[in-house]
């Protein structure tokens, strides 16, 4: 069964997430605080973390932080009571899957979740390698390398990677990726597609290698290097 860690130092939300998430099939662990959170990460199989910004001891920032030195791969979702667009990139750019302000609707957070989890739950036996140049991504090992050199991304970035890669040459909308990627099938003000596009570029944009290319106003596609002779 799938393990969701639920790290708050509010314990109504923590009871009041527990709650929906068992209700929804998953099993869950709960932590008060980011220390608490830590032990139960390394002795328990989590699947995904739902995380707090704001707690004692340890706050939501600095677990990130910790996990993210050693595991690229666990998915975390941040949970922010200060509506600061600073706090949220700062979420991202520290590795964050995805983020959910307080207070929040407990449909919206289980689509979120759901969302996160069919994004880094790939079915077993589906084995898929795409190219791009000197990009290279292997979907079955979760591997991405630019001429041999690995490169590390977080879960959410891996999954936008390879929705444009599997795409290539081809528009794909913003639409598309709330939908696909962030389980948004509602209108909403977000820019966090533009902020993990821009995290994906530093990341892969190298050697005069620019494959992620804006349709203004629409979406993003990515496309072969041309060549000359």
């Amino acid at each position: 069964m799938t393990t969701v860690l639920i790290v708050d130092d509010e314990s109504g939300v923590r009871d009041l997430l527990s709650d929906a998430l068992r209700f929804a099939g998953y099993d869950t662990e709960v932590a008060s605080h980011g220390r608490e959170a830590l032990e139960l990460w390394r002795l328990k199989r989590i699947d995904l973390c739902v995380v707090d910004i704001n707690m004692p001891m340890m706050d939501g920032f600095e677990f990130l932080e910790t996990v993210r030195r050693s595991d690229l791969t666990t998915p975390v979702l941040l949970l922010s009571a200060r509506d600061s667009s600073e706090d949220i990139a700062r979420g991202l750019r520290y590795g964050a899957d995805d983020y959910v302000r307080k207070p929040f609707s407990v449909e919206e957070l289980l689509l979120r979740v759901g969302a996160i989890l069919r994004r880094t739950q790939a079915a077993d036996g589906d084995v898929l390698t795409y190219a791009c140049g000197p990009l290279t991504v292997d979907v079955d090992r979760h591997e991405v390398t630019f001429a041999d050199e690995s490169i590390e991304l977080s879960a959410t970035e891996f999954r936008l990677l390879q929705m444009l890669i599997s795409r290539l040459g081809r528009l794909v909308t913003r639409e598309q990726l709330l939908r696909d990627i962030w389980g948004m099938d509602f209108e909403t003000e977000t820019t966090v597609v533009d902020t993990y596009i821009s995290y994906l570029r530093r990341k892969v944009h190298r050697d005069n290698f620019t494959p992620i290319t804006t349709v203004r106003g629409v979406g993003f596609k990515m496309v072969e290097p041309t060549t000359t002779t």
